[in-house]
């Protein structure tokens, strides 16, 4: 049968303590806001390197269009417009500073700038 003695050791009801005279501990210093949630982005996502190479985030949409501009330069047609295109991203990100995409600008002058020559050399060489 239960006793007195079976209930305590089997722990089946709770002790009851005395309290503390000095009262319960200091809670710990606030944890920063950056460590309470993973997920809290403080700043724009644009500003995240992580973010700007995954996607066209914070990114000019001059530069994204001469990126693609420049990478279908290769195929000579649209080189001039890649050259356009890049000038008027680099153009908007002076004005912009917040704005990224230089590189991929910088890609569409170069491809642009090859692909033109090389649509001026076929030009010329089809017509002598």
């Amino acid at each position: 049968m239960w006793n007195s003695a079976t209930r305590q050791s089997c722990n089946l009801w709770p002790v009851r303590h005395t309290p503390d005279p000095q009262g319960p501990p200091p809670l710990p210093p606030p944890v920063p806001l950056d460590y309470q949630n993973p997920y809290h982005h403080p700043r724009d996502i644009g500003q995240d390197a992580g973010m700007r190479l995954l996607l066209p985030v914070g990114r000019s949409g001059w530069a994204i269009a001469a990126g693609y501009a420049g990478l279908f330069a290769i195929v000579i047609l649209p080189a001039p417009l890649a050259v356009i295109l890049a000038i008027i991203a680099m153009v908007d990100m002076k004005r912009h500073p917040e704005k990224h995409g230089m590189g991929r600008a910088i890609f569409a002058l170069i491809t642009g700038l090859l692909g033109t020559a090389g649509l001026i050399v076929l030009i010329v060489t089809n017509t002598l």
